[in-house]
């Protein structure tokens, strides 16, 4: 397992020098200048060049590449241009919301995508599964901010039941505030991802209720629900564990538009101020943290695959 475990990280490097060598070349290309936007529209040439000579963005790409990877290797993502703090301390400051927000997103999706996914195994080609499946093509049809918009809409301006916008941090108000706050946005984010949970779940479901053991089992008289959750459901577990895991990731690095929507300052809305105020470190260093948390939570999931079905081998 440790051998496993090892050789994942190992091979998870050349992806992430890939992913680094990307955001770096293409937050180039992003039109404007640190200095400009820092300076403003009156600044003089003389002054953006003078500016750019201070933050180091006169040097030639590749020297400014090997310099902001050499701190990466150390821990040190660099400073941020407009905060001028360490863009690590930055992340890990706003580290909260962005996760408390992903779990109750990625519980909401979970819950909703496996009920409608067995229900419509369940009831295959009826009704039931019918309606189940046109829900998630709208589900995966609708954008999340639209789904947001209509939630503040209708549960927060004609109906005040939750808060519109903003977030109460646990040591503030604790995890009840914190996810009183988190509702609509959780609700916007998880129902998109229930959709494709919920169609994974229906395939595999299919493909293991048709199995000599699940007709063993009903010809044993066992009841409905243990058949369901106990014998099928756990043999069916390991494609919805991938989307699962999926979904977790996407949420990581899709929270960006919903953060903003609903002034949630999380990661997500820092690297859309940070797009915005053109911070090449901030813009860098959030992209490759995200990357890093795809690697983990891969790695997590195939962790995964072996609890639930421990006849599985690692090479």
């Amino acid at each position: 397992m440790v051998k496993y475990i090892l050789k994942r990280i190992i091979s998870a490097i050349p992806t992430l020098i890939i992913v680094s060598v990307l955001i770096f070349a293409l937050v180039r290309f992003i039109p404007g200048s640190p200095a400009q936007v820092m300076l403003g529209d009156d600044a003089t040439p003389d002054e953006i060049a003078a500016m750019e000579e201070k933050l180091g963005l006169n040097q030639p790409i590749v020297f400014q590449y090997v310099k902001w990877m050499a701190g990466v290797i150390k821990g040190d993502f660099g400073d941020s241009i407009y905060y001028h703090e360490p863009v690590l301390k930055i992340i890990t400051e706003r580290l909260e919301p962005t996760w408390i927000l992903v779990v109750y997103s990625i519980l909401i999706g979970t819950v909703l995508g496996m009920f409608f996914g067995i229900i419509a195994a369940l009831y295959r080609n009826r009704f039931l599964d019918k309606l189940c499946m046109v829900l998630s093509i709208l589900g995966i049809s609708m954008p999340g901010f639209w789904i947001g918009m209509n939630l503040i809409i209708l549960l927060a301006v004609k109906n005040p039941i939750f808060p519109s916008v903003g977030y109460m941090s646990i040591a503030d108000g604790g995890l009840s505030q914190t996810l009183y706050f988190l509702t609509l946005p959780a609700f916007a984010m998880g129902i998109q991802r229930s959709a494709s949970i919920a169609r994974v779940t229906r395939s595999s479901m299919l493909d293991v209720l048709g199995d000599d053991y699940i007709r063993t089992a009903r010809a044993k008289g066992l009841k409905k629900t243990k058949i369901v959750f106990v014998h099928a459901l756990k043999n069916a577990a390991n494609p919805i564990l991938t989307q699962v895991g999926i979904s977790v990731a996407h949420l990581m690095g899709g929270s960006v538009v919903i953060e903003k929507l609903f002034n949630v300052p999380g990661i997500g809305r820092l690297a859309y101020d940070s797009i915005s105020r053109r911070d090449y470190p901030a813009i860098q260093g959030h992209v490759l943290f995200v990357a890093v948390v795809y690697v983990v939570i891969n790695l997590i999931i195939d962790l995964l695959y072996k609890v639930n079905d421990p006849r599985i081998q690692y090479n």
